[in-house]
């Protein structure tokens, strides 16, 4: 019964070993490609705001109030 045992031991670290190796093989494309579309919808406000920061800037600049 103790030999039965033992050879449970390498058995199971087999099956854990096959566990392991087809969670670390799966396909991650997915979280990958919703990271660059939220990275690139990131970018697309930043380049907004940076276009709306410079038209008030602009008009900021030349609205006339300052003229004496």
């Amino acid at each position: 019964m103790a030999s039965l045992a033992w050879l449970l031991i390498p058995l199971f670290a087999a099956i854990g070993a096959g566990i392991w190796g087809s969670w670390a093989a799966r396909d991650r494309t997915q979280g990958d490609i919703s990271e660059l579309a939220g990275y690139a919808r990131f970018r697309e406000a930043m380049d907004k705001a940076d276009t709306a920061d410079q038209t008030r800037a602009k008009a900021e600049a030349h609205s006339g109030s300052d003229a004496v």
